[in-house]
């Protein structure tokens, strides 16, 4: 008889205090809160609140937008799951977890802060030697910091990787864009079957039809499991099938017999 691993997903559990101790060493998003860390928020807009909810902290927000489209990872929506549901993302968002308005808000207002701070971690992962970040490529030439003859050359590279990494990081916004005005979560249940006693009422109910529907479905036959024609003797032999019993008594010469 086999063995199971006993499993109760009613049972409450709590998350270890440092979320780090799920996530592994070599995770992008290790990279990334430490490179955002080194950006100033001076360019980035805060609203000033004098009371109601405390707002989330730009840094946060920036590191969560950054780790979100380097991974391909565009939709609000999605992102505000995946701050529950995706370790990285959850450890990039400080275990909080901020709706997809704030998101796309956060986005829509800081959006020329954004594209500069992504350049500047996508220029510190080159100088780290990466040579992408997720799903962006990133030019992977060294480029010396020692003076020298050769520093217009320098100068030269750096510009062009600046004017590149700029298009292709304006490209991950209007993907971000795109996204929140035509994309919906698929993994979403409907608001009618979101509370957990609803949907299993809604399963209970459905369970008898589906039953009784399995019951009047038709079985095909797998042309390996059907009925064998019965083996009928015959004067030249045993041949196999039905026929019509005058012609299972017909005489050789051709007369019923």
């Amino acid at each position: 008889m086999s063995r199971f691993i006993p499993f109760d997903r009613s049972q409450p559990y709590l998350l270890p205090p440092d979320l780090t101790s799920w996530l592994p060493a070599d995770d992008m998003a290790h990279f990334i809160v430490a490179a955002v860390e080194r950006v100033p928020m001076s360019a980035f807009c805060v609203p000033v609140r004098t009371g109601g909810k405390a707002q989330y902290h730009p840094r946060l927000m920036l590191a969560l937008l950054i780790f979100s489209y380097a991974n391909g990872l565009f939709s609000s929506r999605r992102i505000e799951r995946a701050t529950y549901r995706d370790i990285g993302v959850r450890f990039v968002a400080a275990n909080l977890h901020p709706d997809h308005d704030t998101i796309a808000t956060f986005r829509r207002t800081n959006r020329t802060a954004i594209e500069a701070a992504f350049a500047q971690v996508l220029l510190l992962a080159r100088e780290t030697g990466l040579l992408r970040l997720g799903v962006v490529s990133i030019d992977g030439t060294k480029i010396d910091a020692d003076a020298s003859k050769y520093r217009s050359l320098r100068y030269d590279r750096i510009r062009a990787l600046r004017e590149q990494l700029a298009v292709d990081i304006a490209k991950l916004m209007d993907q971000a864009e795109h996204a929140d005005a035509t994309d919906s979560d698929p993994q979403a249940l409907p608001e009618a079957l979101a509370r957990r006693e609803t949907l299993k009422a809604k399963l209970d109910e459905a369970s008898p039809g589906w039953k009784q529907m399995r019951k009047r479905r038709p079985r095909r036959r797998d042309r390996h499991t059907r009925r064998r024609k019965p083996l009928m003797m015959r004067k030249q032999g045993v041949v196999a099938g039905r026929r019509n019993r005058r012609m299972m008594n017909r005489h050789p010469t051709g007369r019923s017999v």
